[in-house]
């Protein structure tokens, strides 16, 4: 027979704790519990629980019973250190270590879980969008261009992997060619943002838009490109998403609520969000329908322009044989192949190449000197 052993009882009513005397009952099918003062209290083994502990040489007790919580357990605990009991108990009790639910409970966790699920997917797909479109379409210009400016030096920094270097190319003819042809991109086309062109000495073929106007080259796109008129292409692109304001939107949405407080109240100064916009960019991760109507508009531009769009279809045909890290807009959004051909069905008109012979080689050349 277990000798009886002294325990710590507390009733989970009060603070109150009582030593109290432990002991099997004589039909060895329950625990009894004696109190100093007060009659004593029989709890069935088979009702016994378990609480996790991280003290080995203890065990905490508490009683399978009607709650009206999840987790069907008596508040009541009962502490106790004796090994000889500890031990009798792990034998004798059946479902010491049993974890208790009520029936339903999986299904109801199952549907909570569920319903967060919904409500986290309809915050970011469709709230979340809908506010930063409209915040986007209110940011005051100038505070958008400021911001802009910030990301465009977050991502010179990302580029230059962390070190503190230029990365703008400024050979003076490479920049006067490079000038010609913003003028012949933008001369009379009454756009909503004055466009900033620059070249950073990088061999990604990319090129990105920032808020606010700003539209960086990536050294890798003059060196990959066959013609001014595909770099012309690529340009017209990234200027339709600077006039539908699509970087800035892509700065709210992937920033979130914290980053459209940030925004709101004037960080552009280099906070989190320009941080979490930067790869952003890099991977040009704009919705299929934004990258669609940029295309759009990059035809209608090189039209105005006088552009032929064949150069944008010549280069989308590329795109599969061209070996590194390319923007997504380049290859998927929608398939480039499909995209030459919407490129090629559009340019009809009377057209000239976007630059010289002469100026074309010192934009490619602009990183040299």
């Amino acid at each position: 027979m277990t000798p009886a052993a002294v325990g710590l009882w507390f009733d989970g009513q009060t603070a109150a704790r009582l030593e109290v005397g432990v002991q099997p009952s004589r039909d060895l099918r329950g625990l009894v519990i004696q109190p100093v003062q007060g009659s004593a209290v029989v709890w069935p083994l088979d009702r016994l629980r378990a609480v996790e502990d991280p003290a080995s040489d203890r065990l905490t007790l508490t009683l399978l019973a009607e709650t009206q919580d999840e987790s069907p357990r008596d508040p009541a605990r009962l502490v106790i250190s004796d090994a000889a009991l500890i031990a009798w108990l792990r034998g004798a009790a059946p479902k010491l270590m049993h974890r208790d639910t009520r029936p339903g409970t999986t299904r109801k966790v199952i549907l909570r879980i569920a319903g967060a699920a919904l409500a986290i997917a309809i915050i970011l797909f469709v709230f979340l969008p809908r506010i930063s479109d409209a915040l986007a379409e209110n940011l005051p210009l100038e505070r958008e261009v400021a911001f802009g400016d910030a990301v465009v030096g977050q991502m010179e920094r990302l580029l230059a992997a962390g070190a503190d270097i230029d990365l703008t190319c400024t050979s003076g003819e490479g920049t006067r060619a490079l000038e010609t042809l913003r003028l012949r991109l933008t001369d009379g086309q009454n756009l909503r943002y004055p466009l900033r062109l620059r070249v950073f000495d990088h061999p990604m073929v990319n090129a990105f838009a920032a808020p606010g106007g700003p539209v960086i080259i990536l050294r890798g796109l003059l060196d990959e490109a066959d013609s001014p008129d595909e770099v012309a292409g690529v340009l017209a692109h990234e200027i339709g998403h600077v006039e539908a304001r699509d970087a800035t939107r892509l700065a709210f949405r992937s920033a979130g609520s914290a980053g459209i407080l940030s925004l709101l109240l004037g960080d552009a100064s280099g906070g989190f969000v320009i941080a979490l916009l930067g790869d952003h960019l890099l991977s040009a991760a704009y919705t299929r329908e934004a990258e669609a109507k940029a295309d759009a508009f990059a035809h209608a531009l090189l039209a105005r322009a006088g552009i032929s769009s064949q150069g944008m279809a010549a280069f989308f045909d590329r795109i599969d044989k061209i070996d590194g890290d390319l923007p997504s807009y380049l290859s998927t959004h929608p398939a480039s192949q499909e995209r030459a051909a919407l490129a090629r069905a559009a340019g009809t008109g009377t057209t000239t190449p976007a630059l010289s012979a002469q100026d074309w080689q010192a934009l490619q050349s602009i990183c040299a000197g």
